[in-house]
């Protein structure tokens, strides 16, 4: 493809050519009206949610290239009930503890372009990991879900959560200059080559926020999307307001003294088509 050439300022300007469209072959339909060259990679952080999986894993596309389950050394059936839903299953044991260190195992475990990161308790849905996908090939860096934007919502909040994530959204948007509407989320997307970006080295539920402000200080080109969050179906949930509250206002802080890490550039500057979705 030949370079096009304008005019600006009654100056002759080159610009470089563009990549050729990959062939139809290489793209995976998404919906009737979409299609992605891009992999897709989803990442589930588990411990004893072995009853829960089946509702998890039914919600996720049949596209998705690749779904990595960690699992946090689950006294229960998690890995078992795992194999049977899909079979293609990757498992990735940890050797920590946490939900940062976690997804930082499944992280470095994933092979596709796109990473993807939700829940196994049921309270992420999987049919919205499109609206994530849909906002990265069209240039978004690093996709966040909100439980404030318009569309969104949760049947979990309760008034100290809610309150306490207003507080603390509100510090990291004067503090990183951010437009932010929810923080302390556990649904986001981004694109792989950004994990030394992101670089995670927390160990606890704080690694959403750490996540949302790396990516800020970076410079990356942060979209949130609409989601919903459930209930937990089966179980109780590890958090602890108080206590991961005050994780999330040190990781806010200590990080104000980091040097940021710059992104990698996209491989090719081209416009949407070229980028992989038509």
């Amino acid at each position: 493809m030949s370079p096009e050439i304008t005019k600006h300022n009654g100056k002759v300007q080159t610009s470089p050519p563009l990549r050729s469209m990959p062939p139809p072959s290489s793209f995976t339909p998404v919906t009737p009206h979409l299609a992605i060259s891009p992999t897709v990679s989803v990442v589930v952080p588990a411990m004893n949610e072995a009853e829960n999986l089946p509702h998890v894993f039914a919600t996720i596309p049949q596209w998705v290239d690749e779904i990595v389950l960690v699992d946090g050394n689950s006294v229960d059936d998690t890995v078992a009930v795992a194999r049977r839903l899909r079979p293609n299953v990757k498992v990735v044991t940890q050797t920590g503890k946490g939900k940062g260190d976690a997804l930082a195992a499944g992280f470095a475990a994933c092979t596709s372009d796109i990473i993807v990161m939700i829940d196994a308790d049921g309270s992420t849905d999987g049919r919205e990991i499109i609206n994530f996908v849909g906002a990265l090939v069209t240039g978004a860096d690093f996709v966040k879900g909100s439980r404030y934007a318009s569309g969104g919502g949760s049947d979990d909040l309760t008034l100290n959560r809610r309150l306490g994530n207003k507080v603390l959204t509100g510090i990291v948007n004067v503090m990183y200059n951010t437009k932010y509407t929810d923080l302390c989320y556990g649904y986001n997307a981004f694109w792989a080559r950004h994990l030394d970006v992101l670089n995670l080295d927390c160990d606890g539920f704080e690694v959403e926020t750490l996540m949302n402000v790396r990516a800020a200080k970076a410079g990356l080109k942060v979209h949130e999307v609409p989601s919903h969050e459930r209930n937990r179906i089966h179980g109780e949930s590890n958090l602890h307001v108080v206590r991961d509250g005050f994780r999330v206002l040190k990781t806010i802080l200590k990080e104000w003294r980091r040097q940021p890490t710059h992104p990698q550039p996209e491989p090719t500057a081209a416009p949407a088509a070229d980028r992989g979705v038509a």
